[in-house]
């Protein structure tokens, strides 16, 4: 990735984090530690004069080793 890129990310992300501090600190506080096999994660989606869209997963160990994966291929 290139310099101008990275700065471009680096410039959305602190925009997402002052636009969004309690999310952020949940965010922060969820990750402390690392999920673990049977963790559910859940999201829900409420769109303006919608019904909420809720969706979730159960973490396997499949999950956890294709984010361990993601972490190396960040640090190359």
């Amino acid at each position: 990735m290139n310099p101008a890129s990275i700065m471009k990310l680096m410039s959305a992300k602190s925009q997402f984090e002052r636009n969004h501090p309690k999310f952020m600190a949940f965010v922060k506080a969820v990750f402390s530690r690392p999920p673990e096999e049977g963790t559910v994660l859940e999201i829900t989606v409420t769109r303006p004069g919608e019904e909420p869209v809720t969706a979730n997963i159960k973490v396997q160990q499949s999950d956890l080793e294709l984010l361990e994966e993601l972490k190396e291929l960040g640090r190359q």
